[in-house]
């Protein structure tokens, strides 16, 4: 193949590390060097079933955000706001997600940033890879600082009540037990090129997450007597604090980066058969946030901490499997997070110097190894002095909510302006008009939450 039609993983062969194209299409892709459509021979053998879409959607859509759902339920004032406000978003994060596949079809492209690339043009192509790689690593900072939560908590459950009054030894200081175990084995899981250990990692992802939402709703029901819940609010104390719980549901619905692989990896990948696979995956993670957040809230109130695991006894011991549970899936996921966004910064890079990857194959190794130990040694500097999940993902969540609102509202209205028509329907209004507001309320979220976040962290 000529070295002009060449892309950064994105042809079949490249993924021969795992046979299953749903474990493919869950990864993110980095981005086209050159941008072109793609025939179907491209594109390689489709081969995820509905279910299968279903299971993939499902457990990219649930993980970390899980632990800080009670929080936002106790900031957005009470259940009913919080539950009110998951059910309107929900809505507009399904059309997110129906319109990217949409576009998708459009643009002849199977990965996001392609297919922002391709339908809005090379200066919005390079916003949304910029934001890919911000949001990545700062997910990546929220995977340490919840290691060192729950490392915490299982160090002091292990402690004898004579070295428990003893506070000050070295090695069970926070700092050290991060950094320990992301030197240990969070880096040498991160610089390999591939990443096929991911297979695993999805399911246990998955079992963990249902696990950690088991226990928090079955200690809800059997409460344990020594945990003494605070204030319950039952509203909001002004109509802006409900915009408080934004930030954690963006980021915890906030699939549509990874599910434009996934549409493309399907036996059928139709429109309607995909409006199924998504309604019913968000209808299934909709059911594990408001449980996780409903529950948790309730048994804390006003007490709650943003991570909910810290708010319970150190000595529980259902609790402190989803302590391992959660230390587990995390330690595999940050590679994948990590992967994600080096590919994009490999993308832009390469785009730059105008290079294709058999040019650059010299020089590869060695600057994914500097990509890997910086951006490695920036996240886990960050994580050591950022005290809770809560500030990362307020700010985090404002990005998460231009992938689920402002790329695919500007893909809309990108794609429909690009139609030939004779004479403009009503449905082709409708469609640009529904795509003007996506992108006005994405940007009104992200303005605010992000606003809110960085004047929250400066007065404190």
């Amino acid at each position: 193949m000529a070295h002009s039609n060449m892309r950064i993983n994105s042809e079949y062969g490249d993924w021969s590390w795992s046979t299953d194209a749903g474990e493919r299409a869950r990864l993110l892709q980095s981005p086209c060097v050159e941008v072109r459509p793609r025939s179907t021979e491209e594109r390689g053998p489709a081969a995820t079933s509905i279910l299968g879409a279903i299971f993939i959607v499902v457990n990219a859509a649930l993980g970390a955000g899980l632990l800080n759902f009670p929080a936002a339920f106790s900031m957005a004032g009470g259940v009913v706001a919080g539950i009110a406000v998951q059910m309107c978003m929900l809505v507009f994060i399904i059309g997110g997600l129906v319109i990217l596949a949409y576009c998708s079809q459009a643009s002849n492209e199977s990965t996001y940033q392609e297919v922002v690339w391709a339908v809005c043009g090379k200066v919005t192509g390079i916003l949304c890879e910029v934001a890919i790689a911000v949001y990545t690593f700062g997910t990546c900072i929220a995977f340490l600082i919840i290691i060192g939560d729950q490392q915490d908590k299982i160090i002091a459950a292990l402690m004898t009540e004579s070295t428990r009054t003893e506070s000050s030894h070295w090695y069970i200081d926070r700092k050290f037990t991060i950094s320990i175990t992301a030197f240990l084995l969070i880096l040498p899981l991160s610089i390999p090129k591939e990443i096929g250990f991911q297979k695993y990692a999805s399911c246990l992802s998955v079992v963990g997450t249902w696990y950690v939402t088991a226990v928090i709703v079955v200690k809800y029901i059997w409460p344990d007597p020594d945990i003494i819940p605070g204030e319950v609010p039952t509203s909001p104390s002004s109509w802006m604090a409900v915009f408080n719980a934004m930030p954690t549901i963006c980021f915890g619905f906030q699939c549509h980066v990874s599910s434009v692989p996934v549409f493309n990896s399907m036996k059928q990948p139709e429109l309607k058969s995909w409006g199924a696979v998504v309604t019913a995956a968000m209808i299934i993670a909709l059911f594990v946030y408001t449980g996780t957040g409903v529950c948790g809230f309730l048994t804390f109130g006003s007490a709650i901490e943003q991570d909910v695991l810290l708010s319970y006894p150190s000595n529980d011991i259902p609790v402190a499997i989803a302590r391992a549970f959660i230390i587990v899936c995390v330690l595999t996921s940050y590679p994948i997070l990590h992967f994600c966004g080096r590919a994009v910064l490999e993308g832009l890079w390469l785009r730059y110097k105008g290079e294709t990857v058999e040019e650059d194959v010299v020089r590869e190794r060695r600057r994914r190894l500097l990509q890997t130990v910086t951006w490695f040694l920036l996240t886990l500097l960050l994580a050591l002095f950022i005290p809770d999940i809560g500030r990362v993902i307020s700010l985090i969540g404002g990005l998460a909510a231009c992938f689920i609102f402002v790329f695919p509202g500007l893909c809309l209205i990108h794609t429909k302006l690009s139609e030939i028509q004779e004479a403009r329907l009503a449905s082709w209004w409708a469609l640009v008009s529904y795509g003007i507001f996506m992108v006005t309320l994405g940007a009104f979220i992200f303005g605010q939450t992000t606003t809110h976040a960085m004047f929250m962290d400066l007065t404190k």
